[in-house]
Formats: C-alpha cells, sequence, structure tokens
C-alpha cells in the first residue's frame, strides 16, 4: 500500500548563511536510509563546508543557480538542469548569484551527518591556502591597470 508523507521535516543546514531544507524523504521524516529527499532554497551568497559523501546525490535546479566546486573545477547548474555528484568524491555546493537557488536533492543511500564527511575549519583552511600557492604565479593580469590614489 502506498505511504503518504503528509510533511517534510526543516532540518538545520550547515554554511554560513541560513538555508532552508525541508526533508520529505530520510532519515529524519521516514526513517528511510535507502534514500532521502530534500527541497532546499538557499540564499545569495550561501556556502557550505566542502565534503567527500558515502553517497551519490541527484540534484534538479528548480530556480536559481547552484554551483558545485570539485577537485577538477566548478559547474554552474542553472534552473531546468540537474547534475550528479559520486559518493567518493570532493565537493562543495555554493549559491553566489542573486536570488539564491531553490533545488531537489536525492541521495542514494539517504544522507546523513555520518556518512558525509564534511571537511573541517582548518582542513578548509589548508586546502584554501593551497590552491592559492598552486595558482601563485599562474594568474596573469591582460590589462590596463589604473593607480591607485595610494600611491
Amino acid at each position: 500500500m502506498p505511504t503518504l508523507i503528509p510533511q517534510p521535516t526543516r532540518i538545520t543546514a550547515a554554511g554560513n548563511k541560513p538555508k532552508l531544507i525541508d526533508e520529505y524523504i530520510g532519515r529524519v521524516n521516514t526513517k528511510t536510509s535507502a534514500a532521502s529527499v530534500a527541497h532546499m532554497r538557499s540564499p545569495q551568497g550561501w556556502l557550505e563546508p566542502g565534503q567527500t559523501p558515502e553517497f551519490d546525490e541527484f540534484t534538479i535546479v528548480l530556480k536559481g543557480m547552484l554551483r558545485v566546486e570539485h577537485k577538477a573545477g566548478t559547474l554552474d547548474v542553472n534552473a531546468g538542469q540537474a547534475v550528479v555528484t559520486h559518493a567518493g568524491e570532493w565537493i562543495r555546493y555554493s549559491t553566489p548569484q542573486d536570488g539564491g537557488a531553490e533545488y531537489i536533492a536525492v541521495c542514494l543511500p539517504a544522507f546523513s551527518m555520518e556518512t558525509v564527511h564534511r571537511d573541517n575549519s582548518s582542513e578548509s583552511a589548508v586546502a584554501s591556502q593551497t590552491e592559492i600557492r598552486r595558482l601563485k604565479g599562474k594568474v596573469r593580469w591582460h590589462g590596463k591597470l589604473k593607480k591607485s590614489r595610494r600611491s
């Protein structure tokens, strides 16, 4: 017999700004470990810690743009597009554009704090410094520089 899910459970989100997560199916709302389905709404400028989850995540963007950073670069996923991230790969989500983003995320198996493996703040800082060092000397300015008033 089908099971009606009358309403989602609001979940506290990680990140630098408040984000709304309404879990319809998953470990919290339905005690389901096989999959989770959540409706996400994140504001402009939201950024969460990087993560290396043990689950695949299938995301459909309904409004705005969701940025997905990964080891090889960045994907900007716009309304009407989808992205699949795979278990074991490092990713970081953000919504840098005006209006933020609204999207549906499906995780297989279900999302859990024990399997998301978020970067801790010191790891993130080290990763950022490593990336800065890697890029140092590779960035070239092509254009005219304006003289600063302080010069």
